[in-house]
């Protein structure tokens, strides 16, 4: 299915501002040439679409004159209009043709066009200039110093988790290859506990839903997957169906194609799903252990907004994943990204990083990103302003609270004690047998 141009990115501001548009878009790495071949591509489709729109009024309107000159009798000037009728009918199929060739190449280039940064987004070309905003640490807050960990703490979850009967790599990759996990007993129960702990503390605010882990290729367009990432995703060709990489997949085109009033807004999700994904490139990256699969579980917290609501919307979303890391104990850092280290469809994203002692290792467990209306306009979300104002794309803001493989293995190595065995958070009591883990 082909989205329609208007639904890719804001023509309207690339046609009355390309230069604005190349500027900003330049804080991405983006090509100040595809701007201009982008507006190139949009004048000559224009063009012959309005050739084809006055075409084919030529052709009705000669239509009637054979209509007329028959009425009249004129046999001879009734043939000759029909003659020149056909003639232009056939250019106007010949423009069509044209006009949709056009419009497939300019929709193929603003699939690919990523979303115009945040104002507020810091520049930069790559991680290294992402910005540091604030760490986190038990007793931070009243004056502690950071973490000191000991020798065995220094202990790799794979390590942990092989002596502990936690975590099975050797038969998980026997049963689906590398990169794919296999939690055992209390290991299995950790990753459920994780799950169900966040859940009920988005209740208050946030819808559960469960959606579907299959869906069609416009749904993984609309959130900027598709093209560009179809390599590093699952796809069932026989169905046309793709595996998700991330609930925000489903839950950005719960309202597609609806107009909803202001009123309804902000609308909010959460949704706890297995996630799917190629790490395409992941050759010679660290993928011991939990630290990179193609399988994960996630809870994922997702907003429809107006842009008003846009920026509380997104803090919300970062304080409850901060909130669960200061739950469990774990010391983290936020860091603003940079332009160059934005994901396609995001105009602002925080990530945040945990610890972990034993890998040694800052662990990404959670993007938060406000997206403006750049995923909207692909999913056909609107809604109706409360003052009767034309409608509008609503914003999206998504992030992870918090994605477990690796809250897992830093909970893990964090837990660790002197005996071997390993201590859990107490806040997820309520879902285990026992918060210690012994030595088998």
């Amino acid at each position: 299915m082909l989205l329609p141009l208007e639904g890719v990115i804001d023509l309207h501001l690339l046609r009355a501002d390309p230069s604005e548009v190349t500027r900003a878009l330049a804080r991405r790495g983006v090509d100040a040439n595809l701007i201009e071949d982008i507006v190139e591509l949009d004048v000559v489709h224009r063009s012959l679409l309005q050739r084809q729109e006055t075409l084919r009024a030529e052709v009705k309107a000669i239509s009637k004159e054979v209509g007329a000159a028959k009425k009249a009798g004129d046999e001879t000037a009734a043939a000759a209009l029909a003659e020149q009728s056909r003639r232009l009918g056939a250019e106007e199929r010949e423009a069509a043709h044209e006009a949709e060739l056009a419009g497939v190449a300019l929709r193929n280039e603003l699939l690919v066009l990523p979303n115009i940064p945040s104002s507020e987004t810091p520049d930069g070309l790559g991680e290294a200039d992402n910005v540091e905003c604030s760490r986190w640490w038990p007793g931070s807050e009243s004056g502690a110093p950071e973490p000191r960990y000991e020798e065995f703490q220094r202990v790799p979850h794979w390590e942990i988790g092989e002596q502990l009967g936690l975590l099975d790599l050797e038969r998980a990759a026997k049963l689906s290859g590398s990169m794919f996990p296999l939690f055992r007993a209390q290991g299995s129960q950790l990753l459920r506990a994780l799950g169900s702990y966040a859940l009920q503390q988005h209740s208050d605010a946030y819808e559960e839903i469960r959606p579907p882990t299959l869906v069609l290729t416009e749904t993984l367009m609309s959130t900027g997957h598709l093209p560009k990432f179809s390599d590093e995703a699952y796809a069932l060709e026989r169905d046309g169906l793709w595996a998700i990489p991330t609930a925000e997949v489903p839950l950005t085109s719960m309202h597609k194609d609806e107009i909803l009033k202001e009123d309804e807004l902000p609308r909010r999700f959460t949704a706890q799903t297995a996630c799917f994904r190629r790490e395409a490139g992941a050759a010679g990256r660290d993928t011991r252990g939990l630290l990179r699969l193609h399988e994960f579980d996630k809870v994922e917290l997702f907003a429809y907004v107006t842009p008003d609501q846009a920026h509380e919307a997104h803090m919300d979303i970062l304080r409850r994943a901060e909130q669960l890391l200061q739950d469990f104990g774990l010391y983290y850092r936020v860091l603003d990204l940079c332009c160059g280290d934005l994901g396609g469809s995001s105009a602002r994203t925080f990530d945040l990083e945990v610890y972990a002692p034993g890998c040694d290792q800052w662990l990404e467990v959670s993007s938060i990103s406000w997206f403006a209306d750049y995923q909207a306009r692909r999913a056909n979300v609107r809604f109706r302003p409360a003052d009767g104002g034309s409608i509008q794309f609503v914003h999206t803001v998504n992030g992870s609270a918090l994605a477990w493989a690796r809250i897992w293995a830093a909970i893990v190595e964090n837990g660790r004690q002197a005996d071997g065995s390993v201590v859990l958070p107490d806040v997820l009591s309520p879902y285990l047998n026992d918060t210690v883990i012994p030595v088998r």
